[in-house]
């Protein structure tokens, strides 16, 4: 029986030898640098693009907040570094925005008594409207009763001596008023008078000229007094609004004179600034920097996008190209190479922009080596191994 315990045992430890052989190379494992989705325990082939699989160490990823890329990765990513230098920035910053309605042109026509819309003339939003323009035909129980009161009045007062006629003006007057306020024009009354015959219904017109923004009312729908009919706006005058970061604005006047390039339109503008919203976006940390531009010929409409140009002071300071800077609501982040294919993500604070650079204000020094492409797929790759954002522990 002895044999048998001899081949057993034999048996035991090369199993247990195995076993440490896995639990050793266990702490390597292979993935695609293309398709970092693919893992294996094994080296091989990627099942998906046919690349060599590339070996990763377990612990390499553990425990630190840098990352680490194959050559592969480099190559394929196209990631290039530079080295961070003072240089001289400024002088004109360039910002992104959008036009928009200009609220001062803004206006609505509203009704002065309650009624019923029995007819309604101008009904889509985009069209033109002229001051003096029919809107709506209303039919108002209050407004007949005006009208027929003074009609009466008119008639009765033939009826009256030359001494009680004075005092039956001052009656006629105020109907007339009456009728005024209520939205009839002149020559509304003079037709009134003319006819001596009130009709059901009453048509009011334009007080204002624009483009329709918006039809609040329908045909058949009761409007109470003071209620809006339209909306206009006056687009001889638009707004280009710009988004500026809170760090830029200590670089932009107040009142400075601006250039606005629309290049859906192919149209590039002069204007001024007249307003940099005082509240800081809580949300996004941008600010609304206002330029007032004309419009002749109605060629820009709301809505368009635009690049604002301010002229500013220039000035020597760490600079960037802007693609290497990554912005997110907590902040902005760039990837500093810290050893052989390794890099880390460091929280920075930015200044102005100026042609395709952006200031770096502090998380950097002179000498520093950054990732100036390629810097979201460091983002990604991080997110993705890590499971968390990189900005993740940064102090914000």
């Amino acid at each position: 029986m002895r044999p048998y315990l001899l081949l057993i045992f034999f048996v035991f430890q090369f199993l247990s030898c195995q076993n440490k052989e896995v639990a050793k190379e266990s702490d390597t494992y292979y993935t695609c640098s293309m398709d970092p989705q693919v893992i294996s325990d094994k080296p091989g082939k990627c099942p998906i693009c046919k690349m060599e699989l590339t070996a990763v160490k377990k612990s390499s990823v553990k425990q630190t907040d840098d990352i680490q890329l194959s050559d592969q990765q480099i190559e394929l990513g196209n990631i290039q570094i530079d080295t961070i230098s003072s240089d001289e920035i400024g002088d004109e910053v360039v910002l992104t925005g959008i036009l928009n309605l200009n609220g001062s042109k803004a206006s609505s026509v509203s009704a002065r008594i309650m009624g019923r819309i029995e007819r309604l003339y101008v009904k889509n939003v985009g069209d033109y409207v002229s001051k003096g323009m029919p809107l709506i035909e209303l039919y108002s129980e209050e407004l007949n009763n005006a009208k027929q009161e003074y009609t009466l009045a008119l008639q009765r007062r033939t009826l009256f001596t030359e001494q009680s006629i004075i005092n039956f003006e001052d009656i006629i007057q105020s109907a007339r008023n009456k009728l005024r306020l209520w939205g009839m024009s002149d020559s509304q009354i003079k037709a009134l008078e003319t006819q001596k015959q009130a009709f059901p219904t009453t048509t009011f017109y334009s007080t204002q000229s624009g483009y329709v923004t918006s039809v609040d009312v329908t045909e058949g729908s009761y409007i109470m007094e003071g209620g809006t009919i339209i909306e206009l706006a006056d687009l001889s005058s638009l707004w280009a609004e710009a988004q500026v970061y809170a760090t830029q604005l200590s670089r932009i006047p107040r009142v400075a004179s601006a250039t606005v390039q629309i290049p859906d339109a192919g149209v590039e503008v002069n204007g001024k600034i007249e307003f940099a919203n005082p509240e800081l976006s809580p949300d996004s940390r941008v600010n609304i920097v206002r330029v007032t531009i004309s419009n002749k010929n109605n060629r820009l409409r709301p809505g368009m996008s635009a690049y604002v140009s301010l002229r500013t002071t220039a000035k020597n300071s760490l600079n960037l190209p802007t693609d290497a800077v990554i912005r997110e609501s907590k902040g902005a982040t760039v990837w500093l190479k810290t050893g052989y294919n390794t890099f880390r993500s460091q929280m920075v604070s930015t200044g102005i922009e100026s042609n395709g650079v952006v200031e770096i204000t502090r998380g950097l020094k002179k000498g520093d080596v950054v990732v100036v492409r390629g810097t979201y797929l460091l983002h990604s790759e991080f997110i993705f191994k890590r499971g968390m954002d990189p900005m993740t522990g940064h102090n914000h």
